[in-house]
């Protein structure tokens, strides 16, 4: 129905392409009038009866269109078998006598019914597109500011490159100009000697040419030779050459005597689709925590004070008792192959058949362990009432760092009664999985938060559940989320890489760790199963 809009209010106007306010309205035909107009209306349709009565008290009906084959009829059914719209003349005569009619009201209902939902469905869509053109936009400027920070990382260290490259030639047009140096003392050196020696016998010469033209028997009887050396070789000198070698795309390599600088390209390893090579049984409920040893071997604990070392096949290699109460809140190996564990009530920090390492400050417990590569401890500590949380370096027994505030003050870790587990990455940065806060915190070695990270993984419908984590070869971060049965494969600058949401992973997956041929061991923590996951 066509409105005429002014300034101060909206007016309905006549439905028969004028612009005069309506004021009746034909209940038979479902339109509005104006008062000009309601008999041409009813004139254009004779053949129908008009109920015409004031707009106020109009009826809305279904307007049904009129029979092709008898006039004054309105098609107020559908014949399934012709698929035509038909009148109750049409269903009683001859050329629709026994089909099987629908009534037309049913069907426009149904139809309304199933437009509902298709447009319900369709907002819905469109509702969650715009949701997600939200978040690849998000995605967008976050790639758009991320890769042109990666750009003047890359143009700093192109500059630090070529400084270095610098550097490197001018040792060589140090060493060289210094060797020319060393030769032309040398060489000038030699030359003065010859000189002298050649001045000493020219005069020894004349004096000898006098004696020979003398007839003094006495100044040839004295004569006394002055030739004590012969002719004085010229030094060697070695002139070595410059060598350089020039492998295409691979390698660059200068070498000049005893100096030599080569620039390699190397190819990293690679992700790929991550792949189950084993699958090994353990007698432990509640599988929890992995800690590798090199390669194919790992310690492993569950719920109870047993720690178990196995190797990738299944055979138990040892098997050691705990001081803890109940069990080991973490493990770790350090560089000599030990076994480290955290024991939470005893608050202390134990080496395998040796005294405690280390004895938490009253008030605080141990919580997660990581050995760093230069043999120091990583201890993330939580107060009693579970309010404060901290990361503490210990060097032996002594404290050398605590990681709890951030510049402006505020706690890096959030308190809450689960735990927090950490491992150090290849750049000294310290990664901890907080699973209070629900995120991946990592700071750098000054203790400086670097970036959070707390995404659900793509196909994931639980929040972001943290919980062992660890880093490989290549600077990777490796998060075990169990609520998801996934693990997150980050970048060391927390960009999400890739999702392991396969393998096997839906036994709740918690323990993690990473072996020396760069292998995933992942315990499940309702099933009791250790697998090995191959992803480079």
């Amino acid at each position: 129905m066509t409105t005429f809009v002014t300034q101060s209010e909206e007016l309905i106007i006549c439905d028969l392409s004028c612009v005069n306010p309506v004021q009746q309205f034909c209940n038979s035909c479902q339109v509005g009038l104006c008062g000009d107009c309601i008999n041409k209306h009813v004139d254009s349709l004779k053949s129908i009866k008009h109920d015409i009565v004031p707009f106020i008290k109009r009826t809305i009906e279904l307007v049904f269109s009129q029979c092709t084959s008898h006039p004054n009829q309105r098609s107020e059914a559908h014949c399934k078998q012709c698929d035509v719209p038909v009148c109750i003349k049409c269903v009683v005569g001859p050329r629709h006598k026994g089909h099987d009619i629908e009534d037309m009201a049913d069907i426009v209902a149904k139809k309304k019914e199933k437009i509902k939902k298709e447009t319900e469905e369709m907002e819905k869509i469109i509702s969650k597109n715009i949701e997600c053109d939200a978040n690849a936009e998000e995605k967008l400027s976050k790639s758009l500011t991320y890769n042109s920070d990666l750009a003047k990382q890359a143009e700093d260290q192109r500059k630090i490159w070529h400084l270095e490259v610098d550097n490197i030639f001018d040792i060589f047009d140090s060493l060289i100009q210094s060797i020319q140096d060393e030769e032309i003392k040398i060489l000038k050196s030699y030359q003065s000697e010859l000189r002298s020696q050649n001045s000493l016998m020219n005069q020894t010469v004349h004096e000898n040419k006098d004696i020979l033209k003398s007839n003094n028997a006495s100044d040839v009887n004295d004569h006394k030779s002055k030739l004590n050396r012969g002719v004085i070789e010229v030094p060697d000198i070695k002139q070595l050459p410059l060598i350089t070698k020039a492998d295409q795309g691979k390698q660059l390599c200068i070498e000049f005597r005893e100096y030599k600088a080569t620039m390699t390209l190397t190819t990293l390893p690679r992700l790929r689709d991550a792949k189950e090579i084993a699958n090994i049984p353990t007698n432990l409920t509640k599988l929890a925590k992995v800690a590798c040893i090199k390669s194919g071997k790992a310690w492993i604990s569950g719920k109870d004070e047993k720690i178990q070392c196995v190797d990738i096949h299944g055979t138990v290699q040892d098997t050691v008792t705990s001081t803890c109460f109940d069990f080991p809140t973490d493990i770790a190996v350090n560089k000599q192959g030990e076994l480290i564990y955290s024991d939470y009530i005893n608050r202390t920090v134990n080496i395998i058949r040796h005294n405690p390492m280390i004895t938490i400050p009253q008030g605080w417990h141990p919580m997660g362990l990581c050995c760093t590569r230069s043999d120091d401890i990583l201890v993330s500590t939580k107060t009693t009432d579970n309010c404060h949380c901290k990361i503490v370096l210990y060097q032996g027994q002594s404290v050398i760092q605590e990681i709890n505030q951030d510049e402006h003050g505020n706690p890096i870790y959030q308190g809450g009664s689960y735990e927090v587990f950490v491992t150090e990455n290849n750049n000294g940065d310290i990664v901890a999985s907080d699973l209070n806060a629900k995120a991946v915190v990592v700071v750098d070695r000054t203790g400086k938060v670097r970036f959070r990270y707390n995404d659900k993984p793509p196909t994931g419908q639980e929040p972001f559940s943290p919980r062992q984590i660890a880093t490989d070869s290549m600077g990777h971060i490796i998060v075990a989320d169990p609520d998801n049965a996934c693990l997150h494969i980050l970048d060391q600058n927390g960009q999400f890489i890739k999702c392991v949401d396969d393998c096997g992973l839906n036994e709740w997956p918690t323990g993690l760790s990473v072996d020396s041929e760069g292998r995933l061991w992942v315990g499940s923590y309702n099933s009791g199963e250790l697998k090995v996951i191959q992803y480079i």
